[in-house]
């Protein structure tokens, strides 16, 4: 018999596995930052930094201010515990979990390793591996090379020396060892990872099922897409084998969660049987367009009916919300979102757009105005200004009591 579930009890029980709700701890160490990572399983990975970089953004949403050194310690060091791969895309998964994903490599291997590019410049391949074999960990700027001065390669418009480097890091012969800034810092995977997470491949369909298990935990009630989605599984069939698995394992329960469709029918879903039930998850928190709460934009809107899209690459003339809004979690729905700068010249956080959602309590405004004030505190920054774009924009700005900025595009409402 298939269990049924309203749509507030599928949210509580996706914010529980996610971890919001927890109250935010006193202090943050690096204990409290590992169990977060641990709850998550990843980290994505993105370059955009207009408000913070976005993979230090989820620790803030569950614990609150942390420092960001600490995140640094474990993912960008000569020996990390932490190490970025190809998994939700570009993210940082636990070493221990490097075996999980070798068959990903070898698909990247099968994609990248045996095209035009690669045929041409197996001689280029060869020189990196004895360059980084000879000089341990580098940067591109810090590889000199013939193809450094020739035309630029045709792939993501990299020169061939970085083009070079990440097919090798896509394939795992490479690993990264830290960054300079967001530039990251190249090295033989022998040097960085241990021979424990070299040698110990997990075959492909075991894999997948292990890390579609992972995924149902941390998102504690899912469909088949979500959970193909937390890793960006392609193969379809595979992770239903999986979940056919955790199924007849009774690790899984099948579930009709109220509301959520798929063709015109109730969606397909599954609650893990160790997931929290809670009657009330009392959160507050800025979301990272790809934080694993949203980052699905299609759980999203079942989660919290938030029709959400960054807006980085839209025409600035043409866009609804900013130009990198992010949701704003208060309780246990997502109730608006705001469009973030760090002025960090002027020591200000500037609230560039603020928005509601259909659902917001009365009581939002000022939830939000403690969560933004925490934010700049969190980012070295003395204010908090907003700009009168948005119809949340005013609600928001007395709530801060701050003043108000002409929005760069000169958008108001």
């Amino acid at each position: 018999m298939t269990l049924m579930l309203r749509r507030a009890d599928a949210r509580r029980i996706a914010l529980a596995a996610q971890g919001f709700a927890r109250p935010r701890p006193a202090a943050v160490g690096t204990r409290q930052i590992t169990a977060a990572l641990h709850r998550m399983r990843i980290l994505q990975i993105d370059s955009v930094n207009v408000f913070a970089r976005s993979h230090y953004m989820p620790l803030f949403a569950r614990l609150g201010a942390y420092d960001t050194a600490l995140l640094d310690a474990l993912a960008f060091s000569r020996r990390p515990r932490w190490v970025e791969s190809w998994a939700h895309v570009a993210s940082l998964v636990s070493v221990d979990d490097w075996p999980l994903l070798q068959f990903r490599r070898d698909a990247m291997r099968d994609k990248y390793g045996r095209d035009d590019w690669a045929e041409a410049n197996q001689p280029l391949l060869r020189w990196l591996r004895d360059e980084l074999a000879a000089r341990g960990p580098l940067r591109p700027a810090e590889i000199e090379h013939d193809a450094r001065s020739g035309p630029r390669g045709s792939w993501w418009g990299w020169d061939d020396v970085k083009n070079g480097l990440e097919r090798l890091w896509l394939f795992g012969e490479v690993a990264i060892a830290g960054r300079r800034g967001f530039e990251r810092r190249y090295a033989l995977a022998s040097d960085v990872l241990p021979a424990s997470a070299l040698e110990s491949a997990v075959p492909r369909d075991e894999a997948i099922a292990e890390l579609v298990r992972r995924a149902a935990v941390a998102y504690g009630v899912a469909t088949a897409a979500d959970l193909a989605d937390y890793w960006r599984i392609r193969d379809r069939p595979a992770v239903l084998a999986g979940v056919r698995q955790l199924v007849d394992s009774g690790e899984l329960i099948p579930v009709e969660v109220e509301g959520w469709q798929s063709g015109g029918r109730p969606a397909r879903a599954w609650l893990h049987r160790d997931a929290a039930r809670p009657r009330k998850v009392d959160a507050a928190a800025l979301l990272t367009p790809f934080d694993p709460l949203v980052w699905f934009r299609d759980r999203a809107e079942r989660l919290f009916e938030l029709d959400y899209r960054i807006e980085i690459y839209t025409p600035a003339a043409q866009r609804r919300f900013g130009y990198y809004s992010l949701p704003v979690l208060i309780g246990d729905d997502v109730v608006g979102r705001v469009d973030l700068k760090s002025d960090r010249a002027e020591g200000a956080l500037r609230v560039q757009s603020a928005w509601w959602e259909p659902h917001a309590p009365a009581e939002a405004a000022d939830r939000i105005a403690a969560e933004l004030l925490a934010a700049a505190r969190w980012q070295g920054l003395e204010r908090v200004t907003v700009s009168r774009w948005g119809d949340a924009a005013d609600a928001i700005a007395a709530a801060l009591r701050a003043e108000r900025h002409e929005h760069p595009d000169g958008r108001s409402n």
